[in-house]
């Protein structure tokens, strides 16, 4: 007598969906935050990522100063340049800094006391002012990228849609002056 064809649903789990949730389950142990660095070192001093999310806070502030800048000295330029400094000064909040008030439309703004500006005055015409803001956004957006490989894992994501917004409006600065 023959034996009966096996039935086409076999009882209980595959051997090959038991393998893919073991992997995904390591995966998903490997992606806990309980391995990331605590907010302080036992030695009490900031860690790495404590310094460098202060620093991006400190550099996007800077930028909003440097736009506020340029926006006092060519308010013609505000519809175009407002939004691209609004996403800044939410970079400065998304990193846990306080951002700059909106530029005052008398155009008086401090002088911004980051390093991204070398000048305390914007070029005098406006395809100069832009190449600055463009050349300021690229820099600081090649400093973040550098620096994603020195923080764990949700200020990397952070740094790095920060640093792409900031290539994405230097793109932004240089092809509206074309």
């Amino acid at each position: 007598m023959p034996y009966p064809p096996p039935s086409r649903t076999p009882s209980g789990p595959r051997r090959r969906a038991l393998l893919v949730s073991a992997a995904g389950a390591a995966l998903l142990a490997g992606c806990s935050s309980g391995t990331e660095e605590s907010e302080e070192e036992a030695g009490g001093s900031p860690s790495a990522a404590v310094r460098a999310r202060a620093r991006a806070a400190r550099d996007s502030r800077g930028l909003t100063e440097r736009y506020d800048l340029v926006l006092a000295a060519h308010p013609a330029l505000a519809d175009r340049l407002g939004p691209l400094r609004a996403e800044v000064a939410r970079h400065t909040e998304a990193f846990g800094g306080t951002p700059t008030a909106s530029p005052e439309p008398s155009g008086t703004s401090p002088a911004p006391s980051s390093s991204l500006s070398p000048s305390a005055a914007p070029p005098g015409n406006e395809k100069d002012a832009l190449a600055g803001l463009a050349a300021a956004e690229r820099a600081l957006a090649d400093r973040r990228a550098k620096a994603l490989l020195d923080v764990p894992g949700e200020l990397a994501r952070l740094l790095a849609s920060v640093a792409a917004a900031g290539a994405a409006h230097a793109y932004l600065l240089t092809e509206g002056a074309k």
